[in-house]
């Protein structure tokens, strides 16, 4: 909470005014990436005027390319890893979002088997599943080896699989 004080110049008052514990602002916190991220991803996926490919090839960039000092490069993953193990209610939140992604990745990719956009021997729930591990997976990897080109692979690999 000090840290907090210093880098918003407002009283510790102030902000036990707002937010009556750690986990309440912690929970918050939570709850506004999820919306901004859920926001961003909805404006990808209802874009009618791409095809299928080009929505998820955006979907995907966009997830990637957040410049954020994250854990791993994923902020949900380094709040995830970083909460206490009884925060239930905040890692449940955490994985909504990510059972979220899945469900809408699938819905899309489904829509692609649907007009013939993408392949029908893809199982659009086990893809989207890939997907999204993978691209989580690629996160953490660039950043634990500090190679600016894993990322970049993955998602162009993960193009060529949906081809």
């Amino acid at each position: 909470m000090d840290e907090i004080v210093v880098e918003s110049k407002v009283s510790k008052t102030n902000i036990y005014y707002y937010f009556k514990s750690k986990d309440e602002l912690l929970s918050a916190i939570v709850e506004t990436l999820v919306q901004t991220y859920t926001g961003m991803i909805h404006d990808v996926i209802s874009r009618k005027n791409l095809t299928v490919q080009e929505r998820i090839t955006t979907l995907l960039h966009l997830l990637t390319r957040q410049e954020l000092e994250c854990l791993g490069g994923c902020p949900f993953l380094t709040l995830y890893s970083q909460m206490p193990q009884d925060a239930h209610l905040l890692r449940e939140k955490i994985s909504r979002f990510f059972r979220d992604q899945v469900d809408l990745l699938e819905a899309l990719l489904t829509e692609g088997i649907r007009s013939r956009q993408i392949s029908a021997q893809l199982p659009a729930r086990s893809t989207a599943q890939f997907i999204v591990s993978a691209v989580e997976g690629g996160l953490i990897l660039q950043h634990v080896s500090q190679d600016p080109n894993v990322l970049e692979n993955t998602l162009q690999f993960l193009a060529f699989l949906l081809k």
